[in-house]
């Protein structure tokens, strides 16, 4: 199947015009080409102490003269997937999915909502990003998973970050990041809690090594 060139994003959800109403709105992210940092995973360094992005990783979903934009796989939101789909009018009767965290992708519009997946199905709106991992914004996603369907692995994540062109190589020339390939186990199997130690040993480093190195710098 041919990749996209934009990506419409149809499930943006917490768009609050008045207490307790909720609506969908409809935007477009344009995806580039793939560059180099595309399906890299940027791994915090102890140092960075930016609170949105400390001990964060985030995947890079693309990177180009326009700048970069990512989802954050290892922080934790407020909301469960079931909070997700009521807003959205949508109703599951399966505990695991009703439960299944919801993630903070990155500091950017939080009301947007992306979902990152192993690439199964076909999906309204949805770019393959590599041969593991894509990224859909459609609703037919939602509730195939509501019914118990839908890809194999996936995230659920709300908001994104982003950088400016030019942004993201400044601050890897300033090492605030680390860079790996991506990896499947740590995107989706990998607890929470554990993803930014994992991301970093895909390179063999020790992160708590760093962090005490760097502490009596």
């Amino acid at each position: 199947m041919q990749k996209p060139d934009a990506l419409d994003i149809f499930f943006v959800l917490m768009l609050r015009t008045n207490p307790g109403l909720f609506r969908t709105v409809r935007y477009t992210i344009r995806m580039p080409d793939t560059l180099p940092l595309t399906n890299q995973l940027l791994i915090a360094m102890p140092t960075l102490r930016d609170p949105h992005f400390a001990r964060s990783v985030a995947f890079l979903c693309q990177h180009g003269e326009d700048g970069a934009m990512g989802l954050m796989i290892n922080r934790l939101s407020e909301y469960r997937l079931g909070d997700v789909l009521a807003q959205m009018n949508m109703h599951s009767q399966i505990a695991a999915v009703i439960d299944a965290p919801v993630l903070i992708g990155g500091p950017v519009q939080p009301e947007r909502g992306f979902v990152l997946h192993s690439p199964d199905g076909t999906w309204e709106s949805s770019f393959r990003i590599s041969e593991q991992v894509s990224v859909t914004t459609s609703r037919d996603i939602l509730l195939a998973i509501a019914a118990g369907g839908g890809p194999r692995h996936a995230i659920v994540a709300l908001g994104y970050a982003g950088w400016s062109p030019g942004q993201l190589e400044n601050e890897l020339y300033e090492n605030h990041w680390l860079t790996a390939p991506a990896s499947a186990r740590v995107l989706f199997q990998t607890p929470l809690e554990e993803r930014w130690e994992a991301a970093a040993s895909l390179l063999g480093v020790n992160m708590f090594q760093l962090a005490s190195h760097a502490g009596h710098a």
